[in-house]
């Protein structure tokens, strides 16, 4: 995979356009979020996988290059794991419609939804664990 010859990101529109030779991908700053190369997203198998919920609103707070080949990419709910190398964003640039119709139908069927304030999400969302054991 080539580097790509141009990246922008457009806070106002929410929105990554990289350019990859004669292709041109607008990512979504949710979808980049909900498909995060994380292990904590995507897990180390396919049934670890975990469903993203109630990222619609959610903009990116800082970029670090990594290298030559991937960004380190930190979202405003904190999630900052995960590199996104260029194979990674080139791939989900060319199945972006596929992913996201699948994406949507696993909100669908799960009951779950995009919108952060939906409480029907609360059941897909980690709670974090105390720090001292006792409480």
């Amino acid at each position: 995979m080539k580097n790509p010859t141009s990246i922008n990101f457009r806070n106002k529109s929410r929105l990554l356009e990289i350019v990859f030779g004669e292709e041109t991908f607008e990512l979504p700053y949710e979808f980049l979020r909900v498909f995060s190369p994380s292990a904590e997203v995507q897990g180390h198998t396919p049934e670890e996988k975990k469903l993203q919920v109630g990222k619609r609103d959610v903009t990116i707070t800082d970029v670090q290059p990594v290298g030559e080949y991937a960004l380190k990419i930190t979202f405003s709910d904190g999630h900052d794991s995960g590199l996104y190398s260029w194979d990674w964003l080139y791939e989900i640039g060319v199945r972006k419609d596929q992913l996201w119709e699948d994406y949507l139908s696993e909100l669908t069927q799960a009951g779950a939804s995009r919108d952060p304030d939906d409480p029907a999400n609360l059941p897909f969302i980690e709670k974090k664990k105390p720090s001292c054991p006792n409480h």
